[in-house]
């Protein structure tokens, strides 16, 4: 018999993680939204999340003003930036670059996405990329080749997961065996789009466990405080929010009582995730940070406290020497 490995001795090395937390940003269309964001920003960052995503229009339609944020999340934060990125439309070749530059501006995570097809019935565009497994391959590629830069390291890719029935699938099976063909391309994590029913979190990550599927699975969570942008994202996502939310939120008097009941319902989606094994929660902001924040609070993540006091300060310092060289 063989004796015990020096992990099997040291059973604290199995230690539970801590539940890792993150947010969704993006990139502001005006000098008045970029004003919100920036206070929302300042705001989420002294939760420590482990990484913020930065959204990317379809076509890369918003790509520089997405660039620009992540330099400034870079330069004048403690936080990590996600750059999300879309395949639809883009040549391997100007993806290659386009992933090349996000390295040299210090970007260590890519969200690797289809992205939307053209709604105008257009042809692809000749020899673009299709799916999302092919630009995840295209990522670690790129990855290989830069490898002496990255000091050996790797870029962590994250990829999308759907709860309920991708609105182009023929079934909830084929989205996981997507799933599975971009864990298999070298996707290293999932973040779940927009999901309404406390079940549908667990429901996924057991279909997707028996397919094969290894990577840790995210649970998206939106605050649901606004009656509007819940309808909306239902229909676009081909789902039916629970039909008591909606009274409720339609029923409410007040701004408050509405983000009372929202924060509620995000709360219960989150728990349900979290006591399904969930690694951590995705909370996808809309540039808002308040009931964010609300939702947090009440959530009670177990947490380890990052020490970024000292970059912090340095952060800081540098981003106020660089607007004073600017001005």
């Amino acid at each position: 018999m063989s004796p015990p490995s020096l992990i099997e001795t040291h059973p604290n090395l199995s230690e539970t993680a801590p539940v890792a937390l993150s947010y969704e940003l993006f990139p502001p269309r005006t000098p008045a939204a970029a004003e919100s964001l920036w206070t929302t920003i300042r705001e989420l960052e002294t939760t420590e999340p482990d990484y913020v995503s930065v959204t990317y229009g379809a076509s890369g339609s918003n790509r520089d003003t997405a660039v620009e944020l992540i330099n400034r999340l870079l330069l004048e934060t403690t936080l990590r930036p996600l750059a999300h990125l879309t395949c639809v439309g883009n040549t391997p070749e100007e993806l290659a670059e386009i992933i090349g530059d996000l390295l040299d501006t210090g970007v260590r995570g890519i969200l690797a996405l289809r992205g939307d097809r053209p709604q105008d019935g257009e042809p692809p565009v000749a020899g673009s990329l299709r799916y999302a497994q092919d630009l995840i391959e295209l990522i670690r590629r790129v990855e290989q080749r830069r490898s002496a830069l990255l000091c050996a390291g790797k870029i962590a890719v994250g990829v999308a997961a759907y709860p309920t029935r991708h609105p182009e699938s023929p079934s909830e099976a084929h989205d996981v065996e997507v799933l599975l063909a971009k864990q298999r391309s070298g996707a290293d994590f999932a973040i779940t789009q927009v999901y309404f029913h406390t079940e549908e979190y667990a429901d996924l990550t057991s279909r997707a466990r028996r397919a094969g599927v290894t990577i840790p699975i995210i649970p998206g969570v939106m605050p649901l405080t606004s009656l509007r942008r819940v309808t909306r994202l239902g229909e676009l996502a081909g789902v039916q929010p629970a039909p008591e939310l909606l009274a409720r939120l339609a029923g409410a008097e007040t701004d408050a009582e509405r983000l009372r009941i929202g924060v509620r319902a995000t709360v219960d989606l989150a728990n349900a995730a979290l006591d399904a094994g969930a690694p951590g929660i995705h909370l996808y902001t809309f540039n808002e940070h308040v009931s964010a924040l609300e939702v947090l609070d009440k959530l009670a993540l177990p947490r380890h406290v990052r020490s970024v006091g000292r970059r912090s300060a340095a952060v800081r310092s540098n981003a106020s020497a660089q607007r004073q060289l600017a001005s």
